[in-house]
């Protein structure tokens, strides 16, 4: 963990595009609570195969509309090719969008092919930075339990060196609850000589099937203690919602005081959860003028 030291800390909050215009009002209440937070930025998914790129870009700009925190979108390589890149690329540049979170993404369901030109997310970033230079910050995706694709551990870090080695100037991990994955982890990407800020992805427990089945599909592994104690509550949202804020308030200090840079939120477009979190770790009190908040390795 001693390269991760040097990285000032960041906190941001993931949101996906809504679909309804009941939706987009439940997320534009949560962006302006959660702006109040002053994290560093919001970052917006892209739907499989780019099912919801149209929609992914008029959430960025809802958020620069609104609220004063920058607003990131995810862009993917699957089902597009250079001149849809190109097209995308020169619509964020022209909108004064500098930060990017590339990805390989995922097909849509049932679809037997229709890759695309690029395949993995080291050519998109690649691409990305013969086309535009230096003018985006570019965040990949990694994997402390390792991709669910992936044959083994030592390739799918060799995967996401080829994707720092392509221009990414820092990664956001898939969610986990082992503190311990993420540090070993980080122990083996320095003795590759990976050099970026690694920040962990963090879940709120709030809704335990859909965790599940999350977790199923993208290869985050769920400790039996904590299975257990979901199947304990039951129907128990209250007390599901209680339970997951604290797991997910202890994990996050664990791994700030192990000088983890920061924190990236998956919202489920909701506030309370994040909130909660944010206010048990006594992120609140650094906050200043308005200013993001940092917290010093």
């Amino acid at each position: 963990m001693d390269a991760q030291k040097k990285f000032k800390a960041k906190f941001s909050f993931e949101f996906f595009p809504p679909k309804t215009p009941e939706a987009v009002s439940r997320l534009q209440e949560t962006q302006q609570r959660l702006a109040r937070l002053c994290p560093d930025f919001f970052s917006v998914t892209f739907g499989a195969g780019g099912s919801t790129r149209d929609r992914t870009f008029e959430t960025v700009q809802d958020i620069k509309e609104k609220t004063a925190i920058e607003a990131v979108p995810h862009i993917s390589c699957i089902g597009h090719f250079e001149n849809e890149i190109r097209e995308m690329l020169e619509l964020y540049c022209n909108n004064g969008i500098q930060h990017l979170v590339v990805l390989r993404g995922d097909l849509p369901s049932g679809s037997a092919g229709g890759y695309g030109q690029f395949r993995h997310a080291n050519e998109l970033v690649e691409f990305i930075r013969s086309v535009t230079g230096g003018h985006f910050h570019i965040d990949v995706a990694t994997y402390p339990e390792f991709h669910p694709q992936a044959p083994a551990a030592s390739v799918d870090l060799k995967n996401f060196k080829r994707k720092v080695d392509a221009g990414a100037n820092s990664a956001i991990t898939q969610y986990f609850f082992n503190p311990y994955a993420y540090y070993r982890f980080i122990d083996s990407c320095e003795k590759l000589d990976i050099d970026i800020p690694i920040v962990p992805g963090i879940m709120p427990i709030t809704n335990s099937s859909q965790l599940i089945r999350f977790s199923e599909a993208c290869g985050a592994e769920i400790p039996r203690w904590i299975l257990k104690r979901l199947q304990e509550f039951g129907d128990d949202r209250t007390s599901i919602r209680s339970f997951g804020i604290d797991v997910a308030t202890e994990l996050c200090k664990d791994l700030l005081a192990n000088d983890a840079p920061g924190l990236h939120i998956f919202t489920m477009n909701q506030a309370a959860a994040s909130e909660a979190i944010w206010e048990n770790l006594g992120l609140c009190d650094r906050i200043s003028n308005g200013q993001p908040a940092h917290i010093s390795g």
